[in-house]
Parts: C-alpha cells; sequence; structure tokens
C-alpha cells in the first residue's frame, strides 16, 4: 500500500512516499480504506521528533483521517462494512499513523461520520474542534452563562472554541485581527477585540481565558479573571518564560491549566467525539477554508506548516482509490 512514512525522526526531507506492506487487523481493531487525512503542526513535531513518543519504523505519519470500513477485528461489535468513519489520535505513542491508503485503528478510538457530513471538511475540523471540546468540557468543566474570553480567536482551534462556547451557552468574546471580527460574531461571540490593544483596555472580568496565542503577559491575563477565574494556555512565549504575582494569583484563587491534546485520556477523546458529531449533524464546525493536496505533498504540506506558510487553509491530503 502507497504510505508517507518516516525511518527516523528529522526534517522533512525523511518523509518518503512509497509502498508498506498491509497493517495487521487484530481483533479489536477495524481495517480502514483512507480517503484523506488532515496535516496539523504536531503531525510536524513527532516527525521531526521534538515531541517525543514511542516509535517503530516504518514509521507512518499523521493524526487524523476519515475514510470506510474495509475489515473488522473478531471483538469488534459496534462497525459495519462500508460504513464510514473517522479517528484522530493515530500515529502516537505506539501507534502507527494515518498517512497511508489503508490504516488499522483501534474500535475505541474509531468514530462513525454523521449522514451528509463532507467528508474533507469534517477530517480538517477534528483535531481543533476535539481540542476545543476537551477544553470546555473537561479542562474547564465550564458552566454556562459565565464569561470567557478567548485570546487568538481568529485561528482554526479558537473559532472551534468559540462556535462550541456559544453551544454551551457561555458568553463569549474574543481578541483576534480585526478582518476576523465578521466571522467570530457569526459563530457567536458577543463582543471581539483587537488583538493588537492590550488587553487591559478590555473592561470586563472573565471567569475562562484560553490564550491561543502565546503572546500576552501571564499577568495580564491573570488581571482579566474573576476570582476563582481560570486560564488554560494552549502555547508558550517565544522566551519559554512568565512571572506573575503569587500573592494575588492564590489569594484570589485562581488556576492556570496548560493543555495539549496529545496527552488526552481515551474518555476524553470519546467525548469530544461525541460533541463533535453531534455538532456536525447541525453542520456547525465544518467552516475551514481547505487546501487539498494529494499524500505525494505530504513534505509540501509539512514544509508549509513549519514556515506558517497558508496558515488561514486547512491542510488535507487526499488518496486516491
Amino acid at each position: 500500500m502507497k504510505a508517507a512514512y518516516i525511518e527516523h525522526t528529522g526534517s522533512i526531507n525523511e518523509i518518503k512516499i512509497g509502498d508498506l506492506p498491509h497493517p495487521q487487523v487484530h481483533t479489536d481493531e477495524v481495517l480502514i480504506r483512507v480517503e484523506a487525512v488532515s496535516a496539523n503542526h504536531v503531525d510536524t513535531f513527532v516527525r521531526s521528533g521534538s515531541f517525543k513518543t514511542n516509535q517503530s519504523f516504518p514509521f507512518i505519519i499523521g493524526r487524523d483521517a476519515v475514510g470506510t470500513v474495509i475489515e473488522i477485528g473478531s471483538k469488534v461489535k459496534e462497525f459495519q462494512l462500508g460504513q464510514r468513519v473517522w479517528t484522530n489520535s493515530m500515529g502516537y505513542d505506539g501507534r502507527q499513523g494515518t498517512y497511508a491508503e489503508l490504516i488499522s485503528v483501534p474500535s475505541n478510538r474509531l468514530f462513525h461520520v454523521p449522514t451528509r457530513v463532507n467528508a474533507l471538511q469534517l477530517v480538517a475540523s477534528v483535531h481543533s474542534a476535539a481540542t476545543a471540546a476537551i477544553l470546555l468540557n473537561d479542562v474547564f468543566d465550564t458552566t454556562p452563562n459565565r464569561k470567557i474570553l478567548i485570546k487568538g480567536a481568529g485561528g482554526h482551534v479558537g473559532q472551534k472554541i468559540v462556535e462550541l462556547a456559544r453551544l454551551k451557552n457561555l458568553e463569549v468574546f474574543t481578541t483576534s485581527r480585526s478582518s476576523d471580527f465578521d466571522q467570530l460574531t457569526m459563530l457567536g461571540a458577543s463582543q471581539t477585540f483587537d488583538y493588537h490593544d492590550p488587553i487591559e483596555e478590555i473592561p470586563e472580568k472573565f471567569d475562562y481565558i484560553i490564550d491561543t496565542s502565546g503572546k500576552v503577559e501571564l499577568q495580564s491575563n491573570l488581571d482579566s479573571l474573576n476570582q476563582n477565574g481560570q486560564l488554560a494556555l494552549i502555547t508558550a512565549p517565544v522566551s519559554n518564560q512568565f512571572q506573575f504575582k503569587v500573592r494575588e494569583f492564590y489569594t484570589n484563587q485562581k488556576s492556570i491549566k496548560g493543555f495539549v491534546i496529545s496527552h488526552a485520556g481515551l474518555p476524553q477523546l470519546q467525548s469530544a467525539a461525541k460533541v463533535i458529531n453531534h455538532a456536525f449533524e447541525k453542520n456547525r464546525l465544518l467552516n475551514d477554508e481547505l487546501l487539498i493536496l494529494p499524500i505525494e505533498e505530504a513534505q509540501l504540506a509539512h514544509s508549509m506548516l513549519e514556515n506558517n506558510e497558508n496558515h488561514r487553509k486547512r491542510i488535507v491530503l487526499t488518496l486516491k482509490k
């Protein structure tokens, strides 16, 4: 079968396109004929070796995929031949990735594609949508009618957080480029602010803040929280350093939480899949602009991600049937 794989971690030049043996299907797994995969920044981290994880070589890169069930392990009961399915947690912790014609996926990491949902839009969304769902449901365990501020809301993850936060009846505030204001308002933001302006100029205080940018001083974020407020960081500043006022922080019972979806537990991923599939059924979370490339362009896709080129579009790699 055709696959994009590496024989050891390193630069994009390590990505090879070639034939590998068909994957073995264990009793608790499902064999998928892949239609499309999305290319994510985390794929580049795993491929380069900057994000350490258990790998066996040759290692197929990639995390997310959408495709069709063509073989079912003997212990699997919840899937049928011909069903369209998706996954978003392969290519990590000993699991082979998704950039291949055929992939064998543990059934508990596989989810149905809702009826009439565009498969390419779905696979482009599942990484950022699941991140948003876990942040709101597990990292924060949000309460309706509270105020949330999303920093860098114009990005892929930020937009998914806005949409899901509004569906959870949170009052949503955002910072972004002014060119994103109309889109964010359509997705559910009640107030939008230019990210160039200091956060201190926002008159509101918030119960939750999610910083997707890494460009706001930690103390500024903490100053914008209510008592018992919670801050989530999903990136870091270039300096990898922050300072903050510790006494003020603990006496107001504020909290700082970090999150990467690679460390999400299986129950979190399964819960997130239910949330985002429900949204997909309502034609939500499916508004990403796509750049569609063939799997043979995996090197190009990783180069674009590493150089922050074409950051307004989600990269989807397709496989010929």
